[in-house]
Order: structure tokens, then sequence, then C-alpha cells
């Protein structure tokens, strides 16, 4: 049986990838950058939580501007740190998403010290 062949990308409808979707991608691609760091913060009434980098995505169409947040590891070079977070983020969201990041907002919210094991 011979494959039935796709109509031309035009006629096939359009994809439209929410803004939630390109916010997971980004702060998946800026967590997995090596001198990032989770931020224990207290949930209202549950007690501390870790939470990674946070972004907030905005634009319209196939254009995206991104702010995020994040912590760094202690004593990490910020400048390469935040360079690398924006290159992953770049690349990340414009190779999952093929959405162009128009512009991306970086704040490094704290710099957090590596903790040691105390058993070893």
């Amino acid at each position: 049986m011979e494959p039935v062949p796709l109509p031309e990308p035009e006629d096939r409808g359009s994809l439209r990838i929410d803004h939630s979707v390109v916010r997971k991608v980004a702060q998946r691609a800026a967590d997995q950058v090596p001198g990032t760091a989770a931020v224990q913060r207290r949930v209202a009434g549950v007690g501390l939580g870790t939470h990674g980098t946070s972004v907030k995505v905005s634009g319209r169409d196939n254009d995206v501007d991104l702010s995020v947040d994040l912590a760094l590891h202690y004593p990490a070079s910020v400048r390469t740190v935040v360079g690398d977070v924006r290159g992953r983020i770049t690349d990340e969201v414009q190779n999952i998403t093929s959405y162009q990041v128009r512009a991306l907002e970086v704040t490094v919210s704290a710099l957090l010290p590596e903790i040691q094991p105390r058993v070893r």
C-alpha cells in the first residue's frame, strides 16, 4: 500500500505553541547550564520547596521576548554562565518551537554556595 501524499504545508492548517510551553523549554534549558542553581523558596502553607529558573514570556506570532530570573553557584563567573544560559535558551527555544528569541533579559537574583556533603 502506497503512502498517501500530504497536502502542501500552507494547506495543512496552523500551529500555535502556547507561551507556557516556551516558558518550560527556556526554564529547562537554563537549568541544564553548569553553574546555575536551584533556590529553596517558602511555599505558602507547605514549607520549603526547591525551584530552578523562572521565565516570563511575551511577544506574538513567531517572535518571543523572554525575561529570565536565576540563581548561580558561587563562585561562578557570572558573565560566563549568563552567556552560556543565553546561548542555550536561544538555541533550545528556536530548535524546539521554531520561535525566534527577539529579546532575552537575564537577572541573576542570587549567588549560592555549593553545599558540600557532610559525610564522605
